[in-house]
């Protein structure tokens, strides 16, 4: 997998650029700022970008978007000290595929890159419950939910299982299907409703009563 990161410290960059390779990923270059990530993700083209927030402008996520709107098979993750709400709700909306903490420890982080790497959305732990809270609160406000956007039953049910932050493996499981035939529904999923990546499917879902609350 080619990373770009996108940081105004260059230490840290060098740091995480030390510990990426050591996973045996490709970092292929590195941004300080937000204009010189959009450059970079034009020139180099990588699979995955770790981007900070607060950067010179323009910021990570004004990046975030250019990046998403321009080269949308991009993932890009966040990483940031910045545990804002306001910050967590603007960056998946702009279409980013998680949002991680720098004072994540070294093992949560490799299992979540193992994650962001099988195409999984990836959050640092309580953000996650942040997010939900956010979405359910919204769906209170509405009068009712709405009709699932021509969802099959079957695609009803894989997101209700992925709202709840179950992997793809997990959800074969509880549906006795592959994980091919998981991604496939994703596909079909993602192309109805019209959004760019699993994060925001679960916002969706959330947002639109497919998510009852925490499993007991």
């Amino acid at each position: 997998m080619k990373v770009l990161l996108v940081d105004d410290h260059a230490l840290f960059r060098v740091g995480l650029a030390t510990l990426l390779k050591a996973w045996g990923l490709e970092v292929v270059g590195q941004a300080g700022n937000g204009k010189e990530a959009i450059e970079r993700a034009r020139e180099l083209r990588p699979d995955l970008i770790f981007m900070d927030i607060n950067m010179p402008a323009p910021s990570g996520l004004e990046a975030t978007r250019a990046i998403k709107a321009e080269l949308p098979d991009i993932k890009v993750v966040i990483l940031t000290v910045s545990d804002d709400e306001q910050d967590l709700f603007e960056a998946i909306k702009s279409g980013a595929e998680g949002y991680l903490l720098k004072n994540l420890k070294e093992d949560e982080f490799a299992d979540l890159v193992s994650r962001v790497a099988r195409g999984e959305p990836v959050m640092s732990p309580g953000l996650a419950k942040k997010l939900l809270q956010e979405f359910a609160r919204l769906r209170q406000e509405k009068h009712g939910p709405q009709e699932a956007a021509g969802l099959t039953e079957r695609e009803r049910d894989l997101l209700e299982h992925l709202a709840r932050g179950a992997t793809n493996k997990e959800i074969a499981g509880a549906l006795y299907i592959s994980e091919n035939t998981v991604n496939y529904h994703m596909k079909n999923i993602l192309s109805k409703l019209h959004l760019r990546n699993r994060a925001q499917v679960v916002a969706w879902a959330v947002e639109h009563g497919l998510y009852p609350g925490p499993a007991r």
